[in-house]
């Protein structure tokens, strides 16, 4: 009995009904005490986050408040800053004005371009030039080359507010000029060597070859004097530069040449714009009122000063009265001829500050749309470019061999001059045509100067359509090498190479670092390159091209040239960093407010003396009428090993810094701790500088702060990074 008990007491006991509810009720008391105090926790914690939400936005309305009180002079300063602009503009003009004054006093027998009579009479001269020699004409051609260069760079660095329309035409009139008879004086220059192609005959092939290189022409010709059915591989001067020939070339008395010309003469000249001389007439015809009507003010507040002076001088002595009269007219009148001048003065420099602002905004500004519709195989300029300038292949017909006889020299001169021989022929019997005419194989080598990015492509000129076009050209293979590109040609005629001219962007990253006094370093990394321009003054520099990680060498390097010169320079060269205004069609960009892209140029400009910027993966994040940048203090010339960069956000009107940085996870507009807006990125950047870094942007150079911006504004590194 005893141990059957002991097992029984073990036995759990069972849970009675009055129990179980007792249990289940206090649960729910439990669960409902846990959700009053879970509701208390929230309530509270919402309260909390409320309140701190509260007087986040009242600290935000205040700051905002503040940032409004102070905006009209923050905004007053920094019209008084932004003054550089127009100053640098007056220097511009001056420089205009001197060189043509130093041109004048030079005296050294060359045609000013720019004045109608001088570069007219200078063609008509050149015209009367006969029987002048292929070594003659490139001689020349140095001058003729610098005469169209000098036009050109006129029409691009004159503001378009400062060009008329008549001048316009005149100097592109001038420019097609010139150019056309450059090239006629070519074309005479090599019949006259073809006249006498059989006594320049090679001993060996008995056949002529004539080769030129010069800094801006290369020239090779070859006279087919034999007509060996066998001898159809041209190549000169032991290079692999030629052409290979079918056999009725190789029979037919023809000559070939290949003048490659390192400029192109062929693509016609771009449109100067309209649209800011259109405004500007507008703004001047204002202006123009406003100093009228301000000088009217002034005569009559001296006649009124006159006549007051007179009423008072008759209870005077006569004699006095006289000498009174004079000397105060003449100081009150030369007191308000002073504040007239003054008056206009400061009512020109309002008008040219708004003229360079036009100038400025018409530089960023987006086409809406292409400027026509290209039809098929022909080349889009507005997408590519002409590189390394253009090869002139051309089949001419043998003129009549000079013959000694007697002693002298016996030519048969024919009227119509050199003649091109027609390949293939526009009508002809031959039923097997494409066998008797196959395209011609021709090698070409590219310019050294050119940098390729990618094989290029090849392009022929439509004489009739006034256009490029791929059509005709087959088979074209690059090596790179060798620099040689050999490609198939139907029809002869001006052959260029074509290269997207969109390569390099968008960029990658870019970077403004100040380097010496008033000297600024922009550089520009691409997909394929990195480009580093240095700024100082009114000039530009290439500092430096990394090609693949290695260090480039280009024949620019080292050469200081004004802002437009050096765009161009880099162009031709293939280092097209520079978009259009049609770039956008072309390019995937980072779209931005044009108004606010051109504030923060000017802006970024001002402090680059002192300050470096940089790209900032954030800039894609905001929206289009914000941008970011990275900033930090620079007065060192050595590099800061590790920059602690503050990111800035500018909308135009407000500059804030920001709570993030560059390694931030995600993107927020926070405002950093301790910090405020100011309506201007100099405000702002002023807040937390030092005091020897803002003396230093205040002495910057008006030439420096207007180079830089114009070079932001011609990379656009804001849109296209």
């Amino acid at each position: 009995m005893g141990p059957k008990a002991k097992k029984s007491g073990k036995k759990k006991r069972k849970i009675t009904k009055a129990e179980r509810l007792k249990q289940l009720q206090e649960e729910e008391e439990r669960r409902q005490k846990e959700e009053e105090e879970a509701r208390v926790k929230y309530e509270k914690e919402e309260m909390e986050r409320l309140e701190i939400q509260r007087i986040e936005k009242e600290k935000w309305h205040q700051l905002e408040a503040k940032d409004l009180e102070r905006r009209h002079e923050e905004l007053e300063e920094l019209c008084l800053l932004e003054g550089c602009f127009p100053e640098a503009e007056k220097l511009k003009r001056d420089t205009r004005l001197l060189s043509q004054w130093k041109h004048y006093i030079q005296c050294d027998g060359s045609p000013d371009p720019s004045i109608s009579p001088e570069i007219n009479t200078f063609i008509s001269l050149w015209k009367e030039e006969t029987n002048e020699t292929l070594e003659e004409v490139i001689a020349k051609s140095k001058l003729v080359l610098k005469l169209i260069d000098k036009l050109k760079l006129i029409l691009l660095e004159t503001p378009p507010y400062d060009l008329e329309d008549k001048n316009i035409k005149q100097y592109q009139g001038s420019i097609l000029e010139l150019q056309e008879l450059l090239h006629l004086k070519f074309n005479i220059a090599t019949e006259i060597l073809l006249r006498q192609a059989s006594t320049l005959a090679d001993l060996d092939s008995g056949n002529m070859e004539k080769v030129i290189q010069d800094e801006n022409v290369t020239l090779y010709v070859w006279a087919n004097l034999k007509k060996n059915p066998r001898y159809k591989s041209v190549r000169f001067s032991e290079t692999q530069i030629g052409f290979e020939i079918p056999r009725i070339l190789a029979t037919s008395d023809i000559a070939l040449r290949l003048l490659h010309t390192h400029y192109d003469h062929v693509t016609p000249l771009r449109p100067v714009p309209t649209s800011l001389r259109e405004y500007t007439a507008t703004v001047n015809h204002l202006v123009k009122d406003e100093v009228k009507y301000e000088e009217t003010a002034v005569d009559k507040e001296l006649q009124e000063e006159g006549k007051q002076q007179e009423n008072e001088s008759n209870s005077v002595d006569e004699e006095q009265t006289k000498f009174e009269e004079q000397s105060g007219s003449e100081v009150q009148r030369s007191f308000v001829q002073e504040e007239s001048e003054a008056t206009k003065c400061e009512v020109e420099m309002k008008l040219l500050s708004e003229t360079v602002l036009s100038a400025q905004f018409l530089l960023i500004k987006n086409a809406n749309e292409k400027p026509y519709i290209f039809e098929d195989n022909e080349v889009d300029l507005c997408q590519f470019t002409t590189l390394g300038g253009v090869y002139h292949l051309d089949i001419l017909e043998l003129p009549p061999q000079c013959k000694p006889m007697k002693g002298w020299m016996i030519v048969e001169i024919l009227k119509e001059g050199l003649q091109k021989y027609i390949y293939p022929p526009e009508t002809t019997e031959d039923v097997e045509t494409e066998n008797a005419f196959p395209p011609i194989e021709v090698t070409l080598e590219v310019q050294e100067n050119v940098i390729l990015f990618e094989d290029p492509m090849v392009a022929r000129w439509d004489a009739e359509g006034k256009h490029w076009q791929t059509d005709g050209i087959s088979n074209v293979s690059y090596k790179p090498e060798d620099r040689l590109v050999t490609f198939s040609l139907e029809t002869f005629g001006p052959v260029t190479l074509i290269q997207d001219a969109h390569i390099n962007m968008p960029f990658q990253s870019w970077e403004l670092t100040p380097l010496d006094v008033d000297q600024v370093l922009l550089t520009v990394t691409t997909v394929f390159t990195t480009i580093q321009i240095q700024i100082k003054e009114n000039l530009c520099l290439l500092a430096s091209i990394t090609l693949s990680n290695k260090k480039h060498f280009s024949i620019l390097e080292g050469k200081w040239m004004t802002p437009i010169s050096f765009i161009c320079a880099l162009k031709e060269a293939g280092l097209n960093i520079f978009p259009s205004e049609h770039s956008h069609f072309y390019v995937v960009i980072n779209y931005k407010d044009p108004l606010i892209e051109m504030k923060a140029y000017r802006q970024l400009a001002l402090l680059s003396s002192a300050f470096a910027f940089g790209w900032s993966k954030w800039n894609i994040v905001c929206s289009s009428n914000k941008v970011i940048v990275k900033l930090k203090e620079h007065l060192s010339e050595k590099p800061i090993q590790k920059p602690n960069w503050t990111l800035l956000m500018f909308s135009g009107d407000r500059a804030q810094r920001l709570k993030i940085n560059e390694n931030s996870e995600t993107f927020s507009e926070a405002l950093k701790e301790e910090t405020e807006f100011h309506s201007t990125l100099y405000h702002m950047v002023k807040d937390f500088a030092s005091q020897k870094a803002m003396e230093k942007v205040r002495s910057s150079s008006c030439q420096l702060i207007d180079s830089v911006c114009y070079m932001l504004l011609s990379t656009r590194v804001l849109s296209y990074s």
